[in-house]
């Protein structure tokens, strides 16, 4: 009867987080772009950060708790399922003949990467360990800067003229105090994010140590649960800049939330689950 209550809990969290992912941080997202004319490259890297807090307050707390291998199997599992979600998003929206583009193409492989690194790791027994971060910094450094250059080569659409009026809008008065209302919506949000995330693990710590739950499988539920936020934005991208014909815009985006995100999950929030883990955890 105890565990089913706690399994009602896990699934009432997760829950939450989808209600919170679609009707907030999506919204607050969409609204933060438009109100400051953002590429949708920039849009997707937003939406990316965001929706990799999920995978932050799980890992960290899982790394408290004691509970490094289950964060790890959530960062690698969550890249799994964002991979998956985003192809069944593209495809879904008819948009697969906009992944022609060298620098869509270069993201994939770069996607492709963020999930074939880990796998590597666990078969070749390479343990997560604190002498590990320094590589997956530089690693981050890295990807960004091949991500950076390639859209800066192959996606730069804007005409001389664009590119003034783009200038002179980001002077228009009030854009900074739009920023502000709408980062601080981002931070409370994230907030209530952080306070499901922390009853969500500790309902999950319940479920591996009470009732012997093993790691692995805590970490791939984590990292479906931890996914949903990517789930919804990939689909919302896609179907917002279609209703202005636009489906590359909506396809550049969708990708740029998915590279940011594995590459946030499995270099930055994997490398901070385990200095937590080396520092605090019991």
């Amino acid at each position: 009867m105890e565990i089913m209550w706690e399994f009602i809990k896990f699934i009432f969290y997760s829950g939450l987080i989808v209600i919170i992912s679609k009707y907030a941080l999506v919204p607050v997202l969409r609204k933060l772009a438009e109100s400051l004319n953002l590429k949708p490259k920039t849009v997707g890297n937003i939406a990316g950060i965001a929706t990799s807090v999920p995978e932050l307050l799980t890992v960290s707390f899982s790394a408290v708790t004691g509970l490094v291998s289950a964060s790890a199997y959530n960062i690698i599992s969550s890249n799994m399922i964002n991979s998956v979600q985003y192809g069944v998003a593209i495809f879904m929206n008819k948009n697969q003949k906009h992944l022609q583009n060298r620098a869509l193409k270069t993201d994939l492989i770069l996607v492709a990467l963020t999930i074939v690194i880990p796998v590597v790791m666990l078969g070749l027994q390479i343990e997560f360990s604190i002498g590990i971060v320094p590589a997956f910094i530089l690693l981050f450094l890295l990807f960004y800067f091949i991500n950076h250059n390639v859209h800066k080569l192959y996606l730069n659409k804007m005409t001389e003229e664009e590119k003034k009026i783009e200038q002179e809008e980001k002077w228009v008065r009030g854009k900074k105090k739009v920023m502000l209302q709408y980062t601080i919506l981002l931070l409370l949000i994230s907030l209530l994010l952080y306070g499901i995330g922390n009853l969500l693990s500790n309902t999950l710590e319940s479920l591996c140590g009470q009732f012997q739950i093993p790691q692995l499988v805590i970490g791939v539920l984590l990292g479906f649960i931890t996914s949903i936020p990517e789930l919804i934005t990939f689909f919302e991208a896609q179907k917002h800049h279609k209703r202005q014909e636009d489906g590359e815009d909506g396809v550049i985006e969708a990708t740029s939330n998915l590279l940011t995100s594995n590459i946030l999950n499995l270099f930055v929030i994997q490398s901070i689950g385990i200095l937590i883990f080396h520092l605090f955890g019991r």
